[in-house]
């Protein structure tokens, strides 16, 4: 349990942990902070683009193996970040340190499901549930933490220390599992997948900064398109496809899919708007800004420890339930103005906690009970390539309806000369520099219409937020049809496709 959740810990937090230090890294390598997204967006990005290929990969080589070897590049990059004289090689080494993480998210969940059994099995998946929802939204407060006492390379060589503990656990006490028999790789369907989730989060990401109309973002939305063809094709004539598209005709394995795409984007993607809102408004630190989410992580592990304790529940009504949750609790956010504080958040923060503790490990529990057993490598790699891409989606339609009201209520409130560039400028973490530029006479009025502009902008994206997890909880409720507590890949839970009959037999007979 240790050697997987330290490695889920830290390939989830280096999502998020980068983003406090970007000044000091601007500063520290003379570059600018336009150019210090990427490296953010490229861990995204190749992070998104890998997760279904190597998932699948594991089933045939090894998912010890593969885990093993994602732990090692992950090390490796996390090294090279640390030491990197340039932005070019930081942005680089970023891109191959997703590579090693999406070695390790694809494997995860089904080296839990080989792990566990029974009731330990539900135990299991609330710890890595826990794991997921505190890493998400650890990522600014640890970062914060160790730019502001120590430097911002120690972002990534405080990994170092983690991922060799993980790597000696690995080798001590995981157990190695892959699919019998030679399986020829689906390299067409891998391939064409990745190169289609790539362009899409690629789109999504310059949707954010370039709009949805730049030539750039629908290029890329076109070669994703395109790309996805691709794939549906090459899968549908695959031997040993690297997504069983037949899965998709089971309603219970699509509403896991859809579940799992819209809780990334409801839960997590706002964190990031908030996090701007506490940082660049309220001048909080970004150690105080972080402080404000560790409620909602808290939440998460006390109800992930309880469901185990007193569960295991049907999925539907876990999942269902959860993302009703996390629909109140953004619904309850949306209620800030220009005299609000961080406090205003709390309670909502706490709300959706309870609900991603409910979600996540059911969530993942559900993915291994809709195949068969020889196809867990798929499923983990599946779902969890649709919660990054759903990560990215949130990010970037969250990004755009904040962005927008914000320069409604600036041209509104008439007293900004170029809304729409000082809306821009707000959305970049530059509310300073919009107050400065007003009259010395007229900052104060300007400061309370930043103040309201972000409140609105906010409370517009967290209402999208909450409607997105009322659509996830319908579809849960409706579409999931698993039974409670089944074992993965067990008779009855959802195994499909032309193996699916054998795949029974096999789980039966392991259990026995």
């Amino acid at each position: 349990m240790a050697a997987i959740c330290l490695g889920t810990f830290m390939l989830l937090v280096d999502v998020t942990i980068v983003t406090v230090a970007l000044p000091d890294m601007a500063s520290d390598l003379g570059t600018t902070l336009p150019d210090l997204e990427w490296v953010v967006n490229i861990y995204a990005l190749a992070l998104a683009s890998l997760l279904l290929g190597v998932g699948s990969s594991a089933d045939r080589i090894g998912r010890k193996k593969v885990y093993l070897f994602g732990l090692g590049v992950f090390t490796a990059a996390s090294l090279l970040c640390g030491v990197a004289p340039s932005a070019g090689v930081l942005i680089g080494a970023r891109a191959v340190q997703g590579f090693g993480a999406a070695a390790m998210f694809g494997t995860t969940i089904a080296l839990l499901g080989m792990h566990y059994s029974g009731r330990e099995r539900g135990v299991a998946f609330a710890v890595w549930g826990s794991t997921n929802a505190i890493a998400a939204a650890a990522g600014p407060v640890v970062g914060g933490l160790l730019t502001q006492y120590l430097d911002w390379r120690w972002i990534f060589f405080v990994n170092l220390p983690v991922c060799l503990g993980a790597v000696v656990l690995t080798l001590r006490f995981l157990k190695e599992a892959r699919t019998p028999g030679h399986r020829r790789a689906d390299v067409a369907g891998m391939a064409t997948f990745t190169v289609a989730s790539g362009a899409l989060t690629f789109a999504l990401i310059r949707a954010h900064s370039d709009g949805w109309g730049a030539t750039l973002t629908l290029a890329m939305f076109a070669v994703a398109a395109v790309a996805l063809l691709l794939f549906l094709a090459a899968e549908s004539r695959a031997e040993h496809p690297v997504l069983d598209l037949s899965l998709f005709r089971r309603p219970s394995f699509t509403g896991i899919m859809v579940s799992g795409l819209i809780l990334q984007g409801a839960a997590f993607a706002y964190l990031l708007f908030e996090s701007l809102w506490m940082q660049s408004v309220l001048g909080y630190g970004p150690v105080k800004a972080g402080l404000y989410i560790l409620p909602m992580c808290a939440a998460a592990f006390v109800v992930s420890a309880l469901a185990s304790r007193f569960g295991p529940w049907p999925p539907r009504a876990s999942m269902g339930v959860g993302l009703a949750l996390i629909a109140l609790g953004s619904a309850l956010q949306a209620v800030l103005g220009a005299q609000s504080s961080g406090n205003a958040i709390v309670a909502g923060l706490v709300v959706s906690g309870l609900g991603v503790g409910l979600v996540t490990p059911s969530l993942s529990a559900a993915a291994l009970a809709s195949v068969p057993p020889e196809r867990a490598g798929m499923a983990g790699g599946a779902v969890n390539t649709f919660r990054q891409l759903g990560f990215a989606f949130g990010i970037a339609v969250f990004g755009v309806i904040f962005q927008s009201r914000i320069e409604s209520v600036l041209r509104d409130g008439g007293q900004v000369g170029d809304p729409h560039r000082a809306a821009v400028a707000l959305s970049g973490g530059q509310a300073h520099s919009v107050i400065s530029a007003a009259p010395a006479g007229a900052r104060a009025g300007v400061e309370h219409l930043v103040r309201e502009a972000f409140a609105s902008g906010l409370n517009t994206m967290l209402c999208v937020s909450a409607a997105l997890a009322v659509v996830a909880s319908v579809v849960a409720f409706t579409m999931v049809r698993l039974p409670g507590g089944a074992p993965a890949g067990a008779p009855g839970g959802g195994g499909a496709g032309p193996q699916a009959g054998a795949a029974g037999r096999t789980t039966a007979d392991a259990a026995r």
